[in-house]
């Protein structure tokens, strides 16, 4: 199957967001990019990207080493200031200069080192900077029964206790750790930074299947993964970045393996090629 690329300056309502019916998700929304454009001096590392992320919807954003994914993430979370371009939020335009502005958004973001305190345990580590108090003391018990839950409500099972040290986790348990916190915050859109690099088998099916249950609850998930088994696995949309341009988006039953890599590699289809070329 050959991919139908999106056009980025797909129409657009007044207030930013996409015109009901375009691709099929405008309705969900829940995350709108608008030209979104990123330098670092001379170097122009994002070009006036246009992206909707749905709520309830697994988008995976794939392409090549420096195409631009890890800038773009950045950028939503709030660590890179975008050059220009508006991020449009729920159907309102906001302004994210900090990961805390995201955060309080609603965006949680686990990157690839995951940020966790190995010394401490899954319920240290769930709370670290957020911890419940009663009566100016750690609300241990509230603490740990809700990290229960919501490993439990997460289908996470291969835990022993929750007063496990994180540092004697395995890979797929320390995702799972990373992705509940963001869920015990109430996060609605979880960017997740190659979640599934250096697992094995099982511990990468754990995770997509936990991807998945996030979907199910109608949280947006958005996915930087170089393993195009796992994206179209889980995914509902791909996105794809080249040499910071955002090449085409769409439903991932627009796409093949064939098409995504043609893509990936030069930024256009066999047809686009020869389209150029004659």
């Amino acid at each position: 199957m050959t991919a139908t690329p999106e056009s980025t300056s797909s129409a657009t309502s007044q207030n930013g967001m996409s015109a009901p019916g375009d691709s099929g998700v405008a309705s969900s929304v829940l995350l709108s990019l608008r030209g979104i454009s990123k330098n670092f001096g001379a170097v122009e590392a994002l070009k006036n990207v246009d992206l909707d992320v749905p709520a309830g919807q697994v988008t995976a954003l794939i392409g090549d080493n420096g195409a631009g994914k890890t800038t773009l993430i950045k950028a939503i979370a709030g660590i890179y200031a975008p050059s220009s371009g508006d991020i449009i939020w729920e159907g309102r335009k906001v302004s994210v200069h900090t990961p805390r502005d995201a955060e309080d958004l609603g965006i949680a973001t686990v990157y690839q080192d995951l940020a966790l305190c190995d010394n401490l345990d899954i319920v240290q580590n769930m709370y670290l900077g957020h911890e419940e108090t009663r009566h100016a003391t750690l609300d241990e018990i509230k603490m740990e029964l809700n990290t229960k839950r919501v490993l439990s409500e997460l289908s996470v099972s291969t835990v022993q206790s929750v007063r496990q040290v994180v540092g004697s986790l395995s890979g797929g348990q320390r995702q799972a750790i990373a992705v509940a916190r963001a869920v015990m915050r109430e996060s609605k859109l979880v960017i997740m930074d190659e979640p599934t690099a250096a697992l094995g088998v099982s511990q990468t099916a754990q995770v997509l299947d936990l991807i998945r249950r996030l979907a199910s609850r109608g949280i947006a998930v958005l996915v930087i993964s170089h393993n195009l088994v796992d994206v179209f696995e889980v995914a509902d949309r791909v996105a794809v970045m080249y040499l910071g341009n955002l090449v085409s988006c769409g439903p991932i039953g627009d796409y093949d393996t064939e098409s995504a890599v043609q893509l990936i590699t030069t930024g256009g289809t066999r047809t686009d090629v020869a389209s150029s070329v004659n």
